[in-house]
């Protein structure tokens, strides 16, 4: 093999490496977040120290994930404790997001800021959603 086309391939080898540990799974579910979550819960997952719970290795997450969709949707005006500490600020939903967005935010959210919440399915999503709309958890 010639020099030049071996270092061409050398060359496209390590772009395809780089780009490959860029490589962000939930990136939808990233942007959707910066878009209707961030603003309240920070860039950063780290919410607002007693009046906005973090997400950022918040225990909520994790123990309760089927919770997740309908508060996202309908928003919540209960009282929860994240970590320890009681939030009671109200939490408008976003009811103009789809069944997939918020499958994406959640999955988005159980991967970022070093979470490890595994994987939500999109079709359990729908699922609770359709639960949640007609149990009375939309408000």
């Amino acid at each position: 093999m010639s020099s030049p086309k071996y270092a061409v391939i050398c060359l496209l080898g390590l772009l395809l490496w780089s780009y490959a540990c860029q490589y962000k799974p939930y990136s939808h579910g990233e942007i959707m977040y910066q878009n209707f979550c961030a603003s309240c819960h920070m860039d950063d997952g780290s919410g607002l120290t007693g009046n906005i719970p973090p997400l950022a290795g918040a225990d909520f997450l994790k123990a309760y994930p089927e919770k997740l969709p309908c508060i996202i949707r309908y928003g919540i005006a209960d009282t929860i404790v994240v970590n320890g500490v009681s939030y009671n600020t109200p939490m408008a939903g976003v009811p103009q997001l789809t069944d997939a967005e918020i499958t994406n935010i959640i999955n988005y959210m159980n991967q970022a800021w070093g979470n490890d919440f595994g994987f939500v399915n999109p079709l359990e999503v729908q699922r609770i959603l359709k639960e949640c709309r007609t149990v009375g958890g939309g408000r």
